[in-house]
């Protein structure tokens, strides 16, 4: 009897991430308003405009609560790790360029896509490599809910790793 080949989910490689390709992450995650209340509260974030939905219905254009925007933020990126860098990032570098074109409401899914629009070779830390990910959220319609670049610092291939 052979021996049985393991294959571990993890994220991919600094070598197999590829410039200009579209990443579509699965699945989405519906939000609801005990994530945005709990998210909302340990951050200490008291704006209404999350927590009263008695002020925030009388609160023109939107008439409702509204998710908190860092926790879109963070969903988004979030719903890219088991794809892109589940155990092969050494960590975050920075986020830029990040907006919410429009708001995400309870109820809402949210379905992330990402880009690695450049990559280079780090030039003091031997075995890993610079990425930028472009990552857009959109809810369940389709629509631009946010946008975030990203630099992570990656891992490369570590000697004797077999390709997946």
């Amino acid at each position: 009897m052979s021996e049985q080949r393991v294959v571990r989910q993890r994220g991919l490689w600094y070598e197999e991430l590829e410039p200009d390709v579209r990443y579509v992450h699965a699945p989405g995650r519906t939000i609801t308003e005990a994530d945005n209340v709990l998210f909302t509260t340990l951050t200490m974030n008291t704006q209404a405009l999350h927590l009263d939905a008695a002020w925030s219905d009388a609160q023109p254009p939107f008439n409702a609560r509204l998710v908190n925007s860092m926790f879109t933020l963070s969903t988004l990126v979030g719903l890219s790790v088991a794809q892109l860098t589940q155990g092969t990032t050494v960590g975050n570098l920075g986020f830029s360029d990040i907006a919410f074109p429009k708001p995400m409401s309870h109820g809402d899914t949210l379905y992330a896509e990402t880009v690695v629009t450049e990559k280079r070779e780090s030039q003091s830390r031997p075995g890993e490599g610079i990425v930028t990910f472009v990552h857009t959220g959109r809810n369940q319609h389709g629509d631009v809910v946010a946008t975030a670049t990203r630099k992570a610092m990656m891992r490369k291939r570590p000697s004797g790793e077999e390709n997946r």
